[in-house]
């Protein structure tokens, strides 16, 4: 009996020896990260002897993969709203404002209107136009520069993500050499620390987890790519930008070039990286597309219009800004031997046709082309446009009309094999770039480089209009001199005696026409070579025969602002467009104003829309850590009544044995 005692003493003693033990690491790693809450447990043995305690992690594996879900969701819009928020606000800035800028750069058109032979004004608008572009300048400076952040974070994190997947692959070896056949397991702080490694890699992307054989822990991305293997094999992220290097894409490598690279699909990868690639594709690209596009939209709708004037030199108009070309990203796919390379600017006059997108030019053989507007991943938005290469090297684009060219001017030199592509960036950094044309105010055209007027021998009431001016360059009647003239000289209009009819004569001969009323567009229904002059003009009221009408070149025509008047309605003109898919039907164009408010608004809706997002997945995350923690994490309330409870077992199962030895002690007493 006493015998028995001290044996139900001894294992009661050692039992709650292990608890007390199992207990105290619990309370002493009540602040180490990544503990994961043990318990120890007991089997009955014969005779319902305490037999050997097994001390096992109390974990629940679902609410693990949960809270590693929601971490890597809440991290995501952690990391894009913290860089939302501070492009959101700089775009707010009203010191930041492209509007403000625009409206002033027309408010001091309208002075330079209102005195259009004065240099004075003229200095002022120069002077605007020059801020307008230093403004441009400063925008497209901080959105670059976010692209720089953007990358050196980048930088860091696949840095992180492959110190912690090669340490999840060394844990699984740990784990894998010291699990066996004979029931030898890995110790608790291994698993730990690489249950801990795989929540740090949570949260800079989704992952999910399998088990592996002999305690393996296999890792994948949420989008199937797998992260750590069987056998210690692993794949490290890379960071490489095809076909422009400041454009980071992460790749997955096996180590050593085992395999070939796998494309990652960055809209599912949450996490920091996610998040500051959604940040970078969502926010960024748009932005510097859309800064650039109004830039080039502007310049071009003011070097357009200043040609259709004549300055206060007395000539015709000419640019006023200078729109850059850029050099096309050759693909790393392309084949070895092609020596092309691509350059692209807008077209003149094109300034509306141009979406804020890029583009890429793809040969489908040695003289055909594609080119297609694209997104940030590269992939075709609409239809792409063809077109033939031609001598010197330009590309002229062919199908049915109307044809999509973009408003692109792109130009081609060496030679290139079917299927090689070429990346057209010209918007993302055409606002750091466009710079005046020139630094003289005589150089801005406010007057027309026409003039008009009525006979005043005519009996009728008739009257000819001012004049439009759609062209002054190759094709039209305009010579650029010096001195600048009319080609074919002044232009005489005289009514017959037959109704509706007139003869109109200059250096190129006479032609008599029949103008029904209302007498619009004279020189268009004057037919060739009348027709394409590149300008008109009409006849208002009532004209009789022999009255006559002249146009001729606006010389010493300084105080004239009608040109300037076409200037100024710029700023009310839709010529920046909207979407690259559209219909013929479709309002697909906006105003500079509404454009630069749309995009400050896109940003701060994709902003405040991430900060609801975020607070709701950080809400989910709460819930998930406190799931997995009423499991896993230590309650120190829990522990201390366990302290106690244990403490008085080990005190009761020593006075068992201290029982049992007073019983023995009376049994040898009593045979002697």
């Amino acid at each position: 009996m006493s015998f028995n005692l001290m044996n139900i003493g001894t294992s009661g003693i050692r039992a709650s020896s292990e608890l007390l033990q199992t207990t105290g690491k619990n309370i002493s790693n009540l602040n180490t990260k990544g503990y994961i809450r043990e318990r120890t447990e007991h089997t009955t043995m014969v005779g319902n002897q305490v037999g050997r305690g097994e001390t096992v992690r109390l974990i629940n594996e679902f609410a693990q993969k949960q809270l590693n879900r929601d971490i890597s969701n809440k991290t995501y819009y952690e990391q894009f709203v913290t860089e939302a928020s501070r492009v959101d606000s700089l775009f707010a800035e009203d010191s930041n404002s492209l509007n403000k800028s625009i409206n002033s750069l027309f408010n001091n058109l309208q002075e330079a209107m209102n005195q259009p032979s004065s240099r004075v004004t003229r200095s002022l608008f120069l002077t605007d136009a020059e801020n307008l572009t230093e403004q441009m300048d400063r925008l497209s400076g901080i959105v670059f520069d976010q692209g720089n952040i953007v990358n050196q974070q980048l930088d860091l994190f696949a840095d992180e993500a492959n110190n912690l997947i090669q340490k999840i692959s060394d844990l699984n070896g740990q784990v894998t050499s010291l699990n066996t056949p004979t029931g030898t397991k890995a110790s608790s702080s291994v698993l730990n620390e690489r249950d801990q490694a795989i929540s740090d890699l949570a949260e800079l992307v989704d992952l999910e987890t399998l088990d592996g054989p002999n305690g393996e822990k296999l890792v994948f991305l949420g989008s199937g790519q797998a992260l750590v293997m069987e056998n210690g094999t692993f794949n490290a992220f890379s960071l490489a930008g095809d076909p422009d290097p400041n454009v980071r894409e992460l790749r997955l490598d096996v180590r050593d070039g085992q395999a070939v690279a796998l494309d990652v699909n960055s809209s599912t990868l949450k996490g920091k990286i996610g998040g500051l690639l959604a940040f970078r594709d969502e926010i960024l690209h748009p932005a510097q597309n859309q800064l650039g596009q109004i830039g080039i939209a502007l310049a071009d709708a003011f070097n357009e219009q200043n040609k259709k004037g004549m300055d206060l030199d007395g000539n015709l108009g000419g640019d006023l800004f200078t729109i850059p070309s850029v050099t096309g990203f050759a693909y790393s796919a392309n084949a070895a031997a092609s020596t092309a390379v691509v350059t692209a600017t807008l077209a003149a006059g094109k300034g509306s046709e141009i979406p804020a997108t890029d583009f890429r030019v793809t040969y489908t053989s040695a003289t055909t082309v594609e080119v297609a507007a694209v997104d940030i991943n590269g992939d075709v938005i609409g239809t792409p446009s063809t077109g033939t290469i031609a001598s010197p090297g330009n590309i002229v684009f062919t199908g049915a009309a109307p044809i999509e060219t973009f408003g692109l001017e792109v130009s081609i030199t060496g030679a290139a094999a079917a299927g090689d592509s070429y990346l057209i960036k010209l918007n993302s950094t055409a606002a750091g770039n466009i710079e005046l044309a020139t630094d003289r105010p005589e150089h801005l055209a406010l007057a027309s480089p026409i003039r008009t007027t009525t006979n005043a021998d005519n009996i009728g009431s008739a009257n000819i209009s001012v004049g439009a001016v759609s062209n002054t360059g190759t094709g039209s009647n305009f010579t650029v001199g010096p001195p600048p003239s009319l080609t074919n000289g002044a232009i005489n209009l005289q009514k017959t005696a037959n109704a509706n009819e007139y003869i109109i004569t200059d250096g190129s001969g006479a032609v008599t026409f029949t103008a029904p009323p209302p007498a619009e567009n004279i020189l268009s229904q004057a037919g060739a070579p009348f027709n394409g002059y590149g300008f008109d003009f009409n006849i208002e009221g009532t004209p009789q025969e022999g009255d006559t009408f002249t146009v001729e070149f606006n010389t010493g025509g300084f105080d004239d602002n009608r040109n300037g008047l076409e200037l100024s309605k710029l700023q009310s003109s839709e010529l920046v467009r909207e979407n690259v898919i559209t219909t013929t039907t479709a309002d697909n164009l906006q105003t500079f104003n509404e454009a630069y408010a749309g995009l400050v608004t896109d940003v701060g809706v994709v902003a405040n829309q991430a900060k609801t997002n975020g607070t709701a997945f950080e809400a989910l995350a709460a819930q998930s850590e406190a799931w997995f923690e009423s499991m896993s994490g230590v309650n120190l309330d829990e522990e201390a009544a366990n302290l106690l409870r244990f403490q008085q077992s080990y005190s009761a199962s020593a006075q068992i044995i201290t029982t049992a030895r007073a019983v023995f002690d009376t049994l040898l007493s009593a045979t002697r």
